[in-house]
């Protein structure tokens, strides 16, 4: 059961993955949490995932996360007469309310809310940037652009407005009905999209009520002005590089990568870098060389977790796409110069007793020869605390519920296992030994270190440091 690495993979299900046998492999092969998209696939479809997961879940003895990723607002233009138009560059073109079917002088924007915030000079990207439009004039019934870059547009096409914020809440109706549903169901993180304002995500919280933990995905450039809100109102952040690399240039996406990084390594967050990693994978059997150096760059900079999407939502190799993903991570993690990197970031403590524990914890585990980090936590803040170390051992988790083992699947480093704690020292550390040495994670006469919070049930209270030897009577 012991991980061999501590970054983790976040698998997306689809139709090329979402059967039992193929979740089985991509568990095997290393995916330590599944997302489930509710941009595409009904709700039923979405049902006989979860019940799919948790049956592998139980089957295997180890805790599975499941991350439910709302579909948030999408803006898309109305339809065309023949379906399909040609822009030209220089041409004038009309976005506007009427429904009507479109040509190639106009197509309907049925967004009033954005035609009344755009103005002159505004930039439009259509069809996943593809096509470049500036506005020349507006009221709120239409604006009339100049085609900057022209190409092909279909019917439905999305609206990316770079730079503006748009007024509209980061969650629809659609979004309501599905977090509902899904909380129902028991997932244990939901994404939020669209995220532009820390609002966004207070309002996602307050419909949550503590049922799911709470993942922001940073595609528009506007969440980039609030950081460091988003971050601390969240419990984890995804650097989502689609829209994000859309609605800024190219060369802005990896400052503003590690910017994200970096700060939800500082605030102890989990961070997860998502899209595009193996997308060559969709298809072939084996990632570019450009591919994997992506992928180890984000371990390098410590992130928690790298996600797969197309590649095993829609592709042709699922397995293997998180099999050479593990791969990647582990060589990564071997190499001499990543612990130079990590230990580069790790932040400085505040001036609090939990920070005071772990500054212990990680001068301990430099100085003994410590086989394992064990925290007890009900809600999972002591191992985040752990993992924002970024020790050179294991984290063993021991929590007393499943939901927090799950989420826990997520985060750097950290392995989770079920335990009722007790409100006796002596219990506690004879029962992380068993644990420890029951997992592998360390032999008779081997020592670890126990944090946990006493007395237990008090969230924010990690004030116990105990180094402990692994003894026969823990056999």
């Amino acid at each position: 059961m012991r991980p061999t690495r501590n970054a983790k993979i976040l698998a997306t299900l689809g139709p090329a993955s979402d059967n039992l046998d193929q979740i089985r492999a991509l568990v095997n092969a290393g995916a330590d949490v599944f997302r489930l998209n509710f941009s595409h696939g009904s709700q039923d479809d979405h049902r006989h995932s979860v019940a799919r997961i948790r049956q592998i879940e139980e089957e295997l003895g180890r805790p599975i996360g499941i991350l439910l990723d709302l579909q948030g607002p999408k803006l898309r233009i109305g339809t065309f007469e023949d379906h399909e138009i040609t822009l030209k560059d220089g041409q004038q073109f009309r976005l506007d309310l009427d429904s009507t079917p479109g040509n190639n002088q106009r197509v309907a924007l049925p967004h009033p809310e954005i035609l009344k915030v755009l103005t002159n000079g505004t930039h439009l990207l259509l069809n996943d940037g593809l096509i470049s439009l500036q506005v020349i004039s507006c009221d709120p019934q239409h604006v009339d652009c100049k085609v900057i870059t022209g190409g092909e547009l279909s019917d439905r096409k999305g609206v990316n407005v770079p730079g503006v914020a748009l007024p509209i809440s980061a969650m629809t109706d659609k979004d309501c009905a599905d977090l509902d549903f899904g909380l129902e169901l028991g997932v244990d993180w939901v994404a939020l999209s669209f995220v532009q304002r820390p609002e966004d995500v207070i309002e996602l919280r307050k419909r949550v009520n503590q049922r799911a933990a709470i993942m922001s995905k940073l595609e528009k450039p506007t969440a980039i002005q609030f950081l460091d809100e988003i971050v601390a109102l969240s419990d984890a952040v995804m650097v989502a590089r689609g829209d994000l690399g859309v609605e800024m240039r190219p060369e802005e996406v990896p400052s503003v990568q590690k910017r994200i990084v970096r700060c939800c390594r500082r605030a102890g967050k989990p961070v997860v870098v998502a899209t595009q990693m193996l997308e060559s994978m969709i298809s072939a059997p084996t990632p570019t060389r450009a591919e994997t150096t992506d992928v180890a760059t984000a371990i390098y900079d410590g992130v928690d977790a790298v996600m797969l999407s197309g590649e095993t939502a829609v592709g042709d190799h699922p397995v293997e796409a998180v099999s050479i993903m593990h791969r990647i991570i582990c060589e990564t993690e071997k190499d001499p110069y990543y612990r130079e990197t990590i230990d580069a970031l790790i932040p400085n403590p505040e001036p609090v007793s939990g920070d005071a524990i772990f500054a212990a914890m990680s001068r301990v585990v430099e100085i003994m020869p410590i086989k394992v980090v064990i925290t007890y936590t009900d809600s999972g803040s002591t191992s985040l605390r752990a993992a924002r170390e970024r020790p050179r051992i294991p984290i063993l988790c021991l929590t007393p519920y499943q939901a927090t083992a799950r989420c826990m699947q997520l985060v750097w480093g950290v392995h989770a296992e079920i335990a009722v704690a007790s409100d006796d020292v002596d219990t506690v550390v004879a029962t992380a030994c068993r644990i420890a040495l029951r997992e592998g994670y360390a032999e008779e006469g081997e020592h670890v270190v126990i944090t946990a919070g006493m007395p237990f049930r008090v969230p924010g209270n990690t004030n116990l440091l105990r180094i402990a030897r692994v003894r026969e009577e823990h056999v």
